[in-house]
């Protein structure tokens, strides 16, 4: 299955952000990597450059290669609405980002762990796709016998705070969670700007 496997804080670096999640490297490098550290004087990005930047950006944050990210801008370029926020509510709706978001894992790379190794459940039924579309009232639990992995259950128990976005629905007893709807943009936290992603397939 593809996946990103090269090295995360180097990346994180590049972009100026943990997107991979709490990255201790990265902490005490914030810093583009380089031959010369942060005293290199780099030179001013193209619009090119700030819009490829932003679509990697896009890219490494959700775990999504590069064929597949454009067929998802395709996807939503189809349909009505801003395609910028529409590309976004997609990748929000990936099954592997949704285990995330509701705090099943602790990470998007642990999500898709966890559905291609058979222990999500999606409306009853084993679903092992990390990209497969959720659709609003789709069911997402964890499958009966994984109740017990300690990682998920140490996952689960952590994170108490009864779930901060609006768009998914959680019940710790059942360690199931509802997809209620596609987000606003506004309440999708991920600093991407979606519109240089627009202008960068625009061309």
């Amino acid at each position: 299955m593809a996946r990103y496997v090269g090295p995360r804080s180097k990346k994180s670096r590049s972009f100026g952000e943990s997107i991979f999640g709490y990255d201790k490297a990265f902490d005490k490098k914030k810093y583009p990597p380089g031959q010369h550290g942060n005293k290199r004087r780099r030179k001013q990005k193209s619009d090119y450059a700030n819009q490829l930047m932003e679509k990697q950006k896009a890219k490494y944050t959700y775990g999504v290669l590069e064929r597949q990210f454009r067929n998802t801008f395709e996807k939503a370029n189809r349909k009505k609405g801003v395609t910028g926020e529409v590309l976004l509510q997609f990748l929000e709706a990936r099954l592997d980002n949704t285990v995330y978001r509701l705090g099943i894992a602790p990470t998007r790379r642990a999500a898709r762990q966890l559905v291609s190794h058979k222990h999500i459940l999606v409306n009853g039924i084993i679903n092992n796709i990390p990209s497969a579309p959720l659709k609003p009232g789709d069911m997402v639990a964890v499958r009966g016998k994984s109740k017990g992995n300690m990682v998920i259950v140490d996952c689960v128990s952590n994170k108490s705070d009864v779930r901060k976005f609006g768009w998914l629905e959680w019940n710790p007893d059942k360690m199931e969670g509802i997809f209620l709807q596609y987000p606003e943009r506004e309440n999708i936290p991920e600093k991407i700007n979606e519109q240089l992603i627009v202008e960068l397939y625009s061309k």
